[in-house]
């Protein structure tokens, strides 16, 4: 009696790939590795919508249309909000997500910031300009790698804790913008000079590089008692977005910047303490 013919064997493809997930989280092996599902694909065209809509914000740049620029990197990334949280509710995150992501939020939110606001303001003080113009493009990419080099880390204080580290690439560009709100409303000379606009987008390239714990809307938590006013709060502001655009970005500006220094605060007292219960630890270990 013959044997069966031996099966070749090939390569066992892991069911998840990437960082924390993959693109086929169906539990099976094999398969193709690199394919998308549909799930999969919705976060990431997304994504595509969103580098697109940066990348817009350039053309009309070009052609003077200073409002209508500003107001596509926003929209940019309102759809960069949106891809992440829809890729954990279809539980699709993956590293090609992470790296697309990564790479749209670089055009959009480093180098599109940059070149508008350079074609605005900073064309007119020579080379400082578009130097300053380089340093926001290039500590976004910065940041983003940064993020691409941690993404495998367990050991991460500022993550575990609920905050950021450094200002993310969006909210990066939304305040590099600050200072074009207010000319649109005031029509103030000083906040469209060069030297001016120069000194603050690298003061915003600084603080998306530096190592400064920053809130995030995990850490975020209001008291039960005052849910409702909150809600009723943002559903005004919501109105006021719609009815006067650039001073409500404006006072989100300032007041994401007001909340720099609470940030800081709380995560010290979290870092004080965390430090506390490691030396309670040691102390234990060291009487047993």
């Amino acid at each position: 009696m013959s044997r069966p013919p031996r099966r070749k064997s090939g390569p066992v493809f892991p069911a998840r790939i990437g960082p924390k997930a993959a693109e086929d989280e169906d539990g099976k092996a094999g398969g193709d590795p690199t394919g998308l599902t549909l799930k999969a694909m919705l976060p990431n065209a997304i994504t595509a919508a969103a580098l697109c809509s940066g990348l817009t914000g350039i053309r009309f740049a070009i052609e003077g249309q200073w409002s209508y620029a500003v107001l596509a990197v926003i929209l940019a990334a309102v759809l960069d909000g949106v891809d992440g949280r829809i890729a954990r509710l279809l539980n699709a995150q993956s590293r090609f997500g992470a790296e697309l992501d990564s790479l749209a939020d670089s055009l959009s939110f480093g180098m599109a910031p940059a070149i508008i606001i350079y074609l605005w303001s900073l064309k007119d003080f020579e080379r400082f300009g578009w130097f300053a113009a380089l340093a926001f493009a290039i500590c976004c990419a910065l940041r983003l790698a940064r993020f691409n080099a941690r993404i495998d880390v367990d050991e991460q204080p500022h993550k575990s804790a609920g905050f950021l580290t450094g200002v993310p690439a969006p909210v990066g560009a939304g305040l590099a913008f600050a200072p074009f709100y207010l000319w649109q409303e005031t029509g103030f000379a000083l906040l469209r000079d060069p030297v001016v606009l120069s000194a603050w987008l690298a003061l915003i390239a600084v603080l998306m590089i530096s190592n400064m714990a920053t809130l995030s809307w995990a850490v975020v938590r209001p008291r039960r008692n005052i849910r409702l006013f909150l809600i009723a709060l943002a559903a005004l502001f919501f109105a006021m977005l719609l009815l006067e655009p650039w001073w409500s970005l404006a006072a989100i500006s300032v007041g994401y910047l007001l909340m720099m220094p609470y940030g800081l605060l709380r995560y010290g007292r979290i870092k004080r303490r965390r430090a506390a219960e490691a030396n309670d630890r040691d102390a234990g270990a060291g009487q047993s």
